[in-house]
């Protein structure tokens, strides 16, 4: 097996989706059969306890591993869900922002971390922050793709605009081959008018990019992380799950 094929799914703006379309692509690709490893970068962990790892119990983190205090494969926890594995997020991590300004080539470090795990995962999935900052700017220097979960909000339609800036300069300076695998969207509601004219835009300026799958809101999606699961372990069969589950098989035809 060859090196893995690194998804950031990235938002800078908070509440799109963005921490639970991660968890779920991510555990969908494990039960599809492929070997997935979840990197958690947010500071606030919750994609860490959104596959059932309780964060007081996490000894080490994306952020020794990004400072070099640890090995990269010392701080991976295998989970509980098939082909499912873990680089778990504490609070230490609201400190990185700070800690890599100190560091030669700051931008490469979790670059170098993916490159030094000795198990061989057919994807990376990383769960970014609701941020620009430097962590993002890390995860998107070694993704081989962007996947933008987004609400069908006018807000989250301006955030889109920075982040394709953000993307686009991150191409120039540190990652020539980044491009962007699709926009996901995120808490939809055909009755709603609102939805369906953000969803229009979307389409109108970014056609190609748009996942074909829309993902609805749901309260067994809201519930699943409160019991440490996927909503394709909680639920199987819900609405949701079946979503989650084609959105990984249409990501999977992007790449290929």
């Amino acid at each position: 097996m060859g090196r893995p094929v690194v998804i950031a799914f990235s938002n800078q703006k908070g509440g799109v989706g963005k921490t639970t379309s991660a968890v779920n692509i991510a555990a969908c690709l494990g039960a599809l059969g492929h070997s997935a490893l979840l990197v958690d970068l947010d500071p606030q962990g919750n994609a860490t306890s959104g596959v059932g790892v309780r964060k007081k119990d996490v000894r080490r983190s994306s952020y020794e591993t990004l400072l070099g205090q640890c090995t990269p494969d010392a701080a991976l926890i295998k989970t509980e869900w098939k082909n499912l594995s873990l680089m778990p997020s504490t609070m230490n991590l609201a400190g990185a922002e700070i800690d890599l300004l100190d560091i030669d080539s700051r931008e490469r470090c979790l670059e170098k971390v993916i490159r030094g795990l000795s198990e061989e995962f057919e994807f990376v999935i990383i769960d970014c922050p609701p941020s620009l900052g430097m962590l993002t700017i890390n995860a998107l220097t070694c993704a081989d793709g962007v996947v933008i979960p987004m609400q069908c909000e006018y807000f989250a339609l301006e955030g889109l605009t920075q982040l394709m800036i953000t993307i686009k300069k991150i191409k120039q300076l540190y990652n020539k081959n980044l491009c962007i695998l699709g926009i996901l969207i995120t808490m939809y509601n055909s009755r709603l008018n609102l939805t369906m004219q953000v969803v229009d835009e979307l389409k109108k300026y970014y056609s190609d990019k748009v996942f074909r799958t829309a993902i609805d809101r749901s309260v067994k999606l809201s519930e699943a992380p409160s019991f440490g699961a996927p909503i394709i372990y909680y639920e199987k069969y819900s609405k949701c799950a079946l979503e989650y589950m084609d959105a990984a098989k249409e990501l999977l035809g992007r790449i290929i």
